[in-house]
């Protein structure tokens, strides 16, 4: 298993002196799809096995039916306040450090880039780029990533830890603050386990390409949609399914858009919302597997789909080439022209698929929850400590 380095060359924090278990609220209240929902149903049950912990997780009453069913070692409060960004970001910093403190948090540990600043000893976790608002044009979002832009550099500044998902996102995130907030940041990189695993030995791939990203204008589908257009010509029966939820309502209709206005309609299928079981069934069938994002900090789907042995084309931006190796096809996300010469190297050449499939597979097994969970926990243990 990969024991993956930590930033800036700070060792992972050791606990403190035996006694009771360390108490740590979970502020889950951020997690409503994508990495965020996958992180908190791998990361949860393993973390309540741990002896040392005692786990109370904190979501919104609506996050329950996302997260499934879940460990009964964990003391969940579902609660049940007005929901939305900024409701919920006033919730999070006026209640929920009484919340902590009424419940005897020894820790509070946030899975996002931020959390309450006025909790007991908080944990943040750097998983979502700001880069995002560099090229955002609409106002409402571009003020959404401000705020977000904020209120992770606040709690960083504030925080007794911080886990960085990659090299990448601890870069990112703390370019601009100080030498002090860097030290605290300790890199772990998410782990890959079931449902997602190889085809059977023998079993043949189907003919479409696949792409697993919820609906944002970060994830770059427009391009792939671009690219699906130049290939058509070439491959007349080129088929791409997208698997994501249309979180951003005004980008989904514009891929469904440049879906009408270039007749793709034949070429392409959404498929929304897919659960894991069907999703990685779609890995293990998939004869091509896209990534053509602009930015991520890591990538779950790109894990997903090398657990699964799939060729892979990827995006070479961020945190892609961190997690992929030399796993991938890549091109640079911006340009059309290299994203469909990539596909079609790939889609007309069966020996270099089957070559990045198992590329791929080998590359997934430097990727493991347990061991994430492990080095988790031992940040969280430490926390308490000043």
């Amino acid at each position: 298993m990969m024991a993956t380095p930590p930033h800036n060359g700070t060792t992972d924090p050791r606990p403190g002196p035996p006694g009771r278990r360390v108490r740590v609220l979970v502020n889950g209240v951020h997690a409503h799809s994508g990495g965020g929902i996958t992180y908190l149903r791998n990361m949860l049950p393993m973390l309540a096995a741990d002896p040392e912990l005692e786990l109370h997780l904190v979501v919104h009453e609506e996050q329950l039916a996302l997260l499934g069913p879940l460990d009964a070692r964990l003391q969940v409060h579902a609660l049940g306040f007005r929901n939305g960004f900024y409701r919920r970001l006033l919730w999070e910093q006026a209640a929920l450090p009484f919340l902590a403190r009424r419940l005897g948090a020894d820790v509070t540990f946030s899975p996002a880039n931020f959390g309450p600043l006025l909790a007991p000893a908080p944990v943040v976790l750097l998983r979502n780029t700001l880069a995002v608002a560099e090229t955002e044009r609409r106002f409402s979002k571009r003020l959404y990533w401000r705020v977000l832009g904020a209120m992770t550099a606040l709690s960083l500044l504030g925080c007794r830890r911080a886990i960085a998902v990659s090299e990448y996102a601890a870069r990112a995130l703390t370019r601009r603050l100080p030498a002090f907030v860097k030290r605290r940041v300790t890199v772990v990189h998410h782990g890959i386990g079931p449902p997602f695993a190889p085809p059977p030995e023998g079993a043949e791939r189907e003919d479409f390409v696949l792409a697993v990203a919820d609906l944002y204008v970060q994830k770059n589908l427009h391009g792939l949609l671009d690219a699906l257009d130049t290939l058509k010509g070439r491959f007349p029966d080129i088929r791409l399914k997208v698997a994501g939820r249309a979180i951003d309502r005004d980008y989904a209709a514009r891929l469904e858009d440049i879906i009408s206005v270039r007749a793709l309609g034949h070429h392409v299928e959404m498929l929304g919302d897919v659960a894991p079981a069907r999703l990685a069934e779609l890995y293990r069938a998939c004869a091509l597997f896209v990534f053509p994002s602009f930015v991520e900090t890591f990538g779950m789907p790109l894990v997903e789909a090398m657990a699964s042995g799939a060729p892979i084309v990827s995006s070479d931006a961020a945190a892609m080439p961190e997690v992929l190796g030399e796993a991938a096809l890549f091109f640079q996300p911006g340009d059309t022209a290299a994203m469909a010469a990539r596909l079609a190297e790939a889609l007309g050449d069966g020996a270099l698929r089957r070559r990045l499939g198992t590329q791929a597979l080998a590359r997934a097994g430097q990727f493991s929850w347990q061991e994430a969970a492990g080095r988790t926990a031992a940040v969280l243990k430490a926390a308490p400590r000043r």
